[in-house]
């Protein structure tokens, strides 16, 4: 359930950034070792966007597949799990994977929402 806290996250992140603009769209790049359900977050986004300037804005995501290289024999490899152990017995780390980016966000523009207003 910690996709309610990442979706109260993106909404401020957003809100920050919007500039008092409407938004209608968020996109985002989500790595697979977050391990973030996408649906929940979707289902979380549309309830802590509600009366605010994101209400009714769309959550675009990106996944990012897990990818770990090993320190030792340098071998890099695809992982669904966060176990970094290497064939060679070797300890590995990510190197893709843990991103949880807004990339970027979708606004009106101001003159737009002035006459959407009329």
């Amino acid at each position: 359930m910690h996709e309610l806290s990442l979706s109260e996250a993106i909404l401020g992140t957003v809100l920050k950034h919007a500039d008092g603009r409407r938004v209608t769209a968020v996109d985002m790049t989500i790595g697979a070792l977050r391990q973030v359900v996408p649906d929940s977050l979707e289902f979380y986004w549309d309830i802590v966007a509600r009366d605010t300037l994101c209400e009714g804005a769309e959550l675009r995501h990106t996944m990012i597949a897990g990818r770990a290289r090993c320190e030792t024999c340098e071998k890099e490899w695809e992982l669904d799990l966060p176990i970094f152990l290497c064939a060679c017995g070797g300890t590995a780390r990510a190197v893709a994977g843990e991103e949880f980016e807004v990339e970027s966000i979708v606004v009106e523009d101001k003159e737009d929402a002035c006459i959407a207003q009329r």
